[in-house]
């Protein structure tokens, strides 16, 4: 059975242009590769559509180098 997705919203700090924001789609879509990744970077927000938990997606985006804590989820 599959696991339920979760809509997270994220606020990440750190992310400051276009290659930010594909660093963190990439750590986010290793967690969980069928992940989808919106980033706002102007807002410091990044909204994931996933299987894991907020904690792991929080824990990726930190050991990639941005301090990422969930607004929701």
């Amino acid at each position: 059975m599959e696991e339920p997705r979760k809509d997270l919203l994220m606020q990440v700090d750190g992310m400051s242009c276009q290659g930010c924001v594909t660093s963190v789609t990439k750590a986010i879509q290793r967690l969980d590769p069928s992940a989808r990744v919106e980033v706002d970077l102007e807002h410091g927000r990044v909204h994931v559509v996933t299987t894991a938990q907020s904690v792991e997606v929080a824990s990726a985006l930190d050991a990639a180098g941005y301090e990422a804590h969930a607004m929701t989820g």
